[in-house]
């Protein structure tokens, strides 16, 4: 069933159509619509248009250019801006590294970064996850040596998203190897733009390169780039993973992922009917609908605990593990309602300009490649068997 909005909330709800009717790009969403990759110069251009309007940070409080929003207007928000077919924004500034400047920063880093973070200045990138170091965060073996008034960084980091394109990382590094594994470590920002750093990026199954390994070799850090104090990083580092991973459960994606597959299903036939009336699958749209109506309403109570001055807690992990399987489930769907179209790959598609006329359903040229990208998302952030483990020990006591 949909929720009930008042009439405040539904002439926001009305607000934020109009504008998004009115600024987002129609070829941009038309991309996104068909499943096809978005250049650098896309996300920059949508970023700086909800940054004009006040509406990118919309999380953070007022005082550092967020917008107040209940979480009944977050909600309402990310909602509008997913049946538009606006892109998902990187959230490694805005989502991540911000909630932990405005937390835990000195007010000289709040002044410096916050700001540059909405002007679109600086492009950030994450380096936790290492080779060996994935689930297992907290062996991380990347270290930084305090010499004079900087520190000296050595080390790897992998499946770093984006960081082609990054000029900043936000790294958990090694600072203290006698302690034991977590609290050793300290939260550095560091420039990305300068010797010692190399990026190599890592083909993924969908044929892309967004993810890269980064080698760091005796990279200087200035003293003032430490976030918090030092060996505190992994208290941070636990604060920023709630965010992600609250996140990756991307409820309004999911939603208009849902609606578009009732719509095809409406409209592609199987054995002489509407595939949506096949037992089979009907049976799993009903299942995984219903499984998104459950973590609507989970996804608003921790939106309202964030808005009381609380922070995503063990509930973040429930919403990360609901969330990644509901989001698998549906390009599932989306692939087997394509039947043999689904198989073959054609990396062309996924690029804009591609006019080659479709064999089958039009979502056939990318619902493969969708489909084996997004195996990734019960990974990262945190495996769901890790996030299985955080629950039983944070809300069942186990």
């Amino acid at each position: 069933m949909d929720l009930q909005f008042t009439p405040e909330e539904e002439a926001f709800r009305a607000e934020v159509r109009a504008f998004l009717q009115q600024h987002l790009p129609r070829d941009l969403a038309a991309k996104v619509q068909a499943g096809q990759r978005l250049s650098r110069f896309d996300l920059e251009n949508w970023q700086a248009i909800l940054n004009r309007q006040g509406w990118l940070a919309y999380h953070w409080p007022r005082e550092y250019g967020g917008t107040g929003w209940t979480p009944i207007q977050k909600f309402i928000f990310d909602d509008e801006c997913a049946r538009a077919g606006a892109p998902r924004l990187p959230p490694f500034g805005t989502s991540m590294l911000g909630p932990v400047l405005i937390k835990y920063g000195s007010e000289e880093q709040k002044q410096r970064w916050l700001p540059r973070i909405l002007s679109g200045a600086d492009w950030w990138c994450q380096g936790y996850s290492e080779p060996g170091a994935g689930s297992d965060l907290a062996s991380l073996k990347t270290s930084a040596v305090r010499q004079g008034d900087h520190y000296v960084v050595n080390g790897q980091k992998t499946w770093t998203t984006q960081g082609q394109h990054a000029n900043m990382m936000f790294c958990l590094v090694r600072t203290d190897r006698a302690a034991k594994a977590q609290a050793g470590i300290s939260f550095l920002l560091i420039d990305m733009d300068q010797p010692g750093v190399e990026v190599r990026p890592i083909r993924t199954l969908d044929g892309d390169a967004e993810v890269n390994e980064v080698f760091l070799t005796d990279v200087k850090v200035p003293l003032e780039n430490l976030v918090g104090e030092e060996n505190q990083g992994w208290t941070y580092a636990k604060y920023l993973l709630t965010y992600e991973r609250t996140g990756i459960a991307g409820v309004g994606f999911s939603m208009a992922a849902l609606e578009r597959l009732k719509a095809i299903a409406s409209r592609v036939q199987r054995h002489g009917r509407p595939l949506s009336q096949d037992p089979q699958f009907a049976t799993r749209l009903a299942q995984v609908e219903i499984d998104l109506e459950n973590m609507k309403t989970t996804n608003l109570r921790v939106l309202a605990a964030v808005q009381g001055g609380g922070v995503p807690g063990a509930e973040s992990s429930m919403l990360k593990i609901r969330g990644t399987v509901i989001r698998q489930e549906l390009l599932s769907l989306t692939r087997r309602a394509m039947g043999p179209y689904a198989l073959p790959y054609i990396e062309q598609a996924q690029h804009a300009g591609w006019d080659e006329p479709p064999v089958g359903p039009p979502e056939a040229a990318t619902a493969a490649a969708a489909y084996f990208n997004y195996r990734k998302l019960s990974i990262f952030g945190g495996s769901n068997e890790i996030q299985r483990n955080i629950i039983s020990k944070a809300i069942l006591g186990l």
